[in-house]
């Protein structure tokens, strides 16, 4: 593992961030200025201007996830940083000519530093301190022991995120079940439960909740999804054992055991003291919502948040600063502490941690039109009902990435004029709708590969262990069997009333 990578990473990005703000630094009364006394007005009013075909690089770019790993898998490794900034140009440079360099300016600036900065830095800390922790011993993959390991990597999903339950309990579930032929099946309930449900109960859970924290949601606002959680893990665990049973006997019956594989061993963590860089970020996490209040944070009279000035109003908060610097540090520690061997244990590489932060870049730029014109018009969609957020967040969280996913219908809930329920900075939603919107896009995300980072990230790491895995429809056949059913239940049980 070349230790440089994280780094070089985090060079880039501090270079993607700095360069756009440098011609910005020096214009006083350029094409920016209009963004100063005036600029909140006209930011206020950008999605009644903006064409709905303005959304195409959105797509585009979504499209493009969609498909080239799967048609040109080698192509897409090399040049997926290409494809994102390419849409995005398609988007900057046309909005630039019609709406003004400094709107232009404006909107890339607020969108990298306010959203996409804090996103990424708490991607690459789970997934970095997480990729040091290597479970080691001897486990037999019966079906009690793999529900036992898959209850605990649903507990902790909400607690170090998906990403992190999946890449610390994937490898000990796979050597779990080594002896056995068919194993496909654990993956995938695997992907369902730990990749994505299992991480809806905090903003540390899973991306599109934090994005919602960072709009305003209160840290713990979340857990009043316990009840539609236990509900989904209980029937999908149900279902889970019974075919884990079937398969297991059939197994017995070929003459394949877990005891005849190896010698047994006691289980071990290796590198746990990540287990405290793990806490560290959670609580950078907490300690950014509980600093907000304070004096030196924000105003109180008016409740704006304190930070470094960039441009034309947009400010780098200091409560986000201090959170991006804990998570760093935790990052950075872990990097610089665990033995190499340990991560070697685990198989451990920076590519899928690269591939996100390229990928994201691009879909945050392009979705810009798509929240500005969904903040604007969002009461003309039709979407009033809780059960049809639901749906609509979790059908497009389904093919489409489920991080800015949440963040379209959480504008588009804040654009309904609610005058009951939670304050966001995107404005009043009403909490059941906010409930469906955080429910669709968290567990939806589960329906394909591309629906959650971790999804692939788990099925490359199943078939790099000789697991044979659903192709990409044959895994949709999967979560058209034993996840459609379920949501159409919750639908009636929790978004209907």
């Amino acid at each position: 593992m070349n230790r440089r990578k994280p780094f070089v990473f985090l060079l880039c990005l501090l270079c993607l961030l700095i360069l756009p703000v440098l011609p910005l630094l020096g214009a006083e009364n350029g094409a920016g200025g209009a963004l100063g006394a005036e600029g909140e007005e006209a930011h206020s009013v950008l999605g009644l201007e903006l064409p709905v075909w303005s959304v195409i690089p959105f797509v585009g770019m979504l499209l493009s996830i969609a498909i080239f790993p799967l048609a040109r898998p080698h192509w897409w490794e090399k040049h997926l940083l290409h494809v994102a900034l390419f849409w995005s140009a398609v988007f900057l440079v046309p909005f630039a000519f019609g709406f003004g360099v400094g709107e232009a300016a404006f909107e890339l600036l607020e969108i990298v530093l306010l959203d996409y900065l804090p996103f990424i830095v708490l991607l690459w800390g789970l997934f970095a301190v997480a990729g040091g922790i290597a479970l080691t011993g001897t486990l037999a993959g019966s079906p009690r022991v793999n529900i036992v390991l898959l209850l605990i990597g649903t507990a902790l999903a909400s607690w170090v995120g998906t990403t992190g339950a999946s890449m610390l309990l994937i490898r000990p579930v796979l050597r779990a079940n080594k002896w056995r032929e068919k194993k496909a099946h654990i993956v995938v309930f695997f992907i369902f439960l730990v990749s994505n449900i299992g991480g809806c109960l905090t903003p540390v859970g899973d991306p599109p909740l934090f994005l919602g924290f960072l709009r305003g949601v209160p840290f713990f606002w979340t857990m009043k999804l316990v009840p539609v959680l236990l509900f989904n893990v209980v029937l999908l665990l149900a279902a889970f054992f019974i075919m884990d049973t079937f398969f297991y006997k059939k197994e017995l019956a070929a003459g394949r055991g877990p005891e005849t594989t190896e010698a047994k061993e006691p289980l071990r963590i290796k590198g746990a003291h990540n287990l405290l860089f793990l806490g560290l970020i959670v609580f950078a996490v907490i300690l950014n919502g509980i600093v907000t209040p304070l004096p030196f944070f924000s105003d109180q009279a008016t409740g704006e948040l304190h930070g470094i000035p960039i441009y034309a109003g947009i400010v780098l908060p200091f409560n986000s600063i201090l959170q991006i610097l804990l998570i760093l540090l935790a990052g950075g520690l872990s990097v610089a502490t665990t033995k190499k061997t340990y991560r070697e244990m685990n198989h451990f590489t920076w590519g899928p941690i690269l591939e996100v932060g390229c990928l994201f870049i691009g879909i945050f730029i392009t979705m810009i039109p798509a929240l500005a014109i969904l903040n604007a018009r969002g009461g003309e969609l039709g979407l009033v009902n809780p059960w049809q957020f639901f749906w609509a967040a979790g059908a497009l969280s389904s093919f489409l990435d489920n991080a800015p996913t949440y963040l379209v219908f959480m504008t588009t809930a804040g654009s309904l004029g609610a005058v009951e329920g939670l304050s966001t900075s995107v404005g009043v939603i009403a909490e059941q709708i906010l409930l469906a919107v955080s429910a669709g896009a968290v567990f939806m995300g589960a329906n394909t590969y591309i629906g959650n980072a971790p999804n692939f990230m788990v099925r490359s790491i199943a078939e790099e262990n000789a697991v044979k895995m659903p192709s990409f429809f044959g895994y949709m056949g999967w979560s058209l069997c034993c996840l459609i059913p379920l949501f159409i239940i919750d639908t009636f049980v929790f978004f209907l009333r």
